[in-house]
């Protein structure tokens, strides 16, 4: 059905239990269901391993590698690059299903935070939307990412270049937020300070500047050219260039002003 690949951290600690987690929630979708760990690995998953992945000069997996290591590895039609704290329900395997009737397709969507502390085997219900704009999963066809620049994992702004990439290359690109309620498990961001000092980075800067600088390439998931409503694809009103992304900023904008926002 479907191949996973995710570039983990190290599995310990609070991050090591919510990684197990997502990985697991993965695995439980399909009996065929291929699962590939790209860098750090445990080896109690039972999951494929890919332990050589290209780093930049700060120790970060590189996104072009990754994507390369798992088009190769694939045994599936079918990928899925997922952030390595998402739990999956099983509505996923259903929306995947549909998505990919319109294939070249991209199928993405917003996700809720939760908190976890232990291990578990349901993915919560409830939660705090993420954002638009903030992307944990994209299920694409095989083919679909054949350049991707060296991003660093991680490291803000790859996500959004991802979805524009689809759009640019004429794919169908599928809002499934509606049908999918994925979570992300709440964590630290300890490995680089802090979630503000993550996005001044100078990996963050250099993500920024592959993309081709500006906003222009930063698309969210309202720049979807379709919507998945129920088991039906609708066209999304505002799927027209960047349509989506500008109508979301200039309401954020407005709320601001006028105090109904935090900035």
């Amino acid at each position: 059905m479907i191949t996973f690949f995710t570039i983990p951290k190290p599995f310990a600690g609070h991050i090591g239990t919510i990684q197990r987690n997502a990985l697991r929630s993965w695995a439980r979708l399909a009996p065929d269901v291929q699962v590939i760990a790209i860098g750090e690995h445990d080896d109690g998953l039972g999951v494929e391993h890919a332990p050589e992945v290209a780093r930049n000069e700060h120790g970060t997996p590189l996104l072009d590698d990754s994507f390369r290591i798992a088009e190769e590895r694939a045994q599936h039609d079918v990928l899925c690059y997922a952030n390595a704290d998402i739990l999956l329900p099983a509505s996923f395997a259903d929306a995947v299903r549909i998505a990919r009737r319109r294939a070249p397709f991209l199928m993405i969507g917003e996700c809720w935070n939760v908190r976890v502390d232990g291990e578990i085997d349901v993915v919560p219900d409830g939660g705090r939307k993420r954002g638009a704009d903030a992307i944990d999963y994209f299920v694409y066809s095989r083919g679909l990412y054949d350049e991707v620049p060296p991003f660093a994992v991680g490291r803000t702004v790859f996500d959004n270049w991802l979805v524009w990439y689809a759009r640019a290359s004429g794919a169908t690109v599928v809002d499934a937020t509606s049908a999918v309620h994925a979570a992300h498990q709440d964590h630290s961001y300890g490995h680089v300070g802090t979630l503000a000092a993550l996005r001044t980075s100078p990996e963050a800067l250099e993500n920024r500047r592959l993309t081709g600088g500006g906003r222009e390439r930063l698309y969210s998931r309202f720049d979807a050219t379709h919507r998945l409503i129920g088991d039906r694809l609708v066209p999304n009103p505002l799927g027209v260039g960047h349509a989506g992304e500008a109508a979301r900023r200039a309401w954020a904008k407005l709320g601001y002003t006028v105090g109904l926002r935090r900035p």
